[in-house]
């Protein structure tokens, strides 16, 4: 019978090589769960923006949040362009400013979602978010006669527990490729220069009712827009409601011309 023995120095160089060897499987088992597990929960989008291929058509939306002195101009600036803009309006503020949400209704514009309270809502359990969205929604239905169907986090937050909550209680998640950033009262002239120069074909344009300095931008860049052969919608018409994908920009695009583009 033949005796093996192995020197101290030998074995601690196999302990060695073993352990490295258990700790390469190990890791390389927890990246392929985590990789699984990724794949497995796919990042979710709203809709930031809309592939309309060369049609010039693009969206102007207002965050309703603050106070509504700029209610009677807004309305007066947007009537003088013949412009329908979309407005996402917190519960709150639809309660506190009852008639400024009819004037905007009688005017043609759109009421959307923006949530009851404003919270950040990414940090909320899914029946809290579908609370906020579900409460707003009964009081823009109240006060319009109308429930809506589009929702915007505040802070422009989401996640993927915030979009399928919304989209449960009958919402899409809309967000924005343009931001006016008007609410950190940047000049008149610095608001129309970001907006103007960022509007594509099937954009969506930030503002916020109640900034500094956007009634005095607003007649500019609408100006511009309508010059430059831009046709300016409510969301509800810039959007697909069906068949559609959103690819990693949070660009909607309609099946059939997804199709022609791979082709």
């Amino acid at each position: 019978m033949k005796i093996f023995v192995v020197n101290k120095h030998r074995f601690a160089l196999y302990c060695i090589l073993f352990v490295c060897a258990l700790g390469v499987l190990l890791f390389s088992g927890s990246d392929a769960i985590q990789v699984m597990q990724e794949q497995a929960e796919e990042k979710l989008l709203p809709i930031y923006s809309v592939e309309r291929g060369e049609e010039k058509i693009c969206s102007i939306t207002f965050d309703a949040a603050w106070d509504d002195l700029d209610t009677d101009k807004l309305i007066e600036i947007l009537n003088k362009y013949n412009v329908k803009a979309t407005f996402f309006m917190v519960g709150s503020w639809v309660e506190k400013y009852p008639e400024s949400v009819r004037k905007f209704v009688q005017n043609g514009h759109e009421i959307m979602n923006h949530s009851d309270t404003h919270p950040h809502i990414n940090q909320l359990s899914e029946e809290k978010i579908k609370a906020e969205i579900s409460k707003c929604a009964d009081k823009i239905e109240a006060a319009t006669g109308k429930r809506p169907d589009l929702f915007r986090g505040p802070y422009g937050e989401y996640n993927n527990a915030v979009i399928q909550a919304a989209k449960s209680v009958g919402h899409e998640t809309i967000q924005w490729d343009v931001d006016s950033l008007d609410w950190k009262d940047l000049d008149a002239e610095d608001i129309i220069a970001r907006v103007t120069k960022r509007v594509q074909p099937g954009s969506i344009v930030l503002f916020h009712n109640g900034a500094k300095n956007t009634p005095t931008a607003l007649p500019e860049i609408l100006e511009r827009l309508l010059a430059d052969g831009y046709k300016i919608v409510p969301v509800s018409e810039l959007i697909y409601r069906e068949n559609y994908t959103i690819d990693h920009r949070g660009r909607q695009i309609k099946e059939s011309d997804k199709n022609v583009e791979q082709q």
